[in-house]
């Protein structure tokens, strides 16, 4: 199995999982935040670094791209325009906020989706249509296992 199929198929078991702030737990409880990291704890192995706590606002006050660093030190950077399956998707959810919400590309093609973990739905797989399309700033994959 190739690593964009395990991390989608370790994505998707993530489905139905509630959206808990802060949390990182299959079946209990998760941010968009803690899918990623489940994600990486199944596919690659111990997380690469104690995510310090935060607030929902995180990062806005100060104008501070933490996340988008992360993915930097931690995944493999791709173009936007290099759509694969599997890949870590970083979005901006509003003009001039800094970038802090993340899924996983599930399919690609015609019918585009993600999976992520989202308020008040919990972790659902949706359409990437137009809306969250354009959110995208930054197109990650996970580092290949050895």
């Amino acid at each position: 199995m190739t690593r964009s199929e395990q991390t989608v198929e370790a994505a998707r078991r993530w489905l139905g999982t509630p959206y808990v702030h802060q949390a990182s737990v299959l079946g209990a409880g998760c941010d968009c935040l803690g899918l990623l990291r489940g994600v990486w704890r199944e596919i690659v192995g111990d997380e690469p670094e104690v995510v310090p706590a935060y607030t929902r606002d995180w990062s806005e006050p100060q104008r501070d791209e933490r996340l988008w660093r992360a993915g930097l030190r931690h995944l493999v950077s791709k173009p936007l325009d290099e759509v694969g399956r599997g890949d870590v998707l970083l979005f901006r959810m509003r003009e001039g906020s800094v970038a802090k919400h993340v899924g996983l590309q599930a399919e690609i093609g015609d019918h585009p989706t993600f999976v992520h973990a989202y308020d008040r739905h919990g972790v659902i797989e949706s359409p990437l249509g137009r809306a969250w399309h354009r959110r995208i700033v930054a197109r990650f994959a996970f580092p290949q296992g050895d």
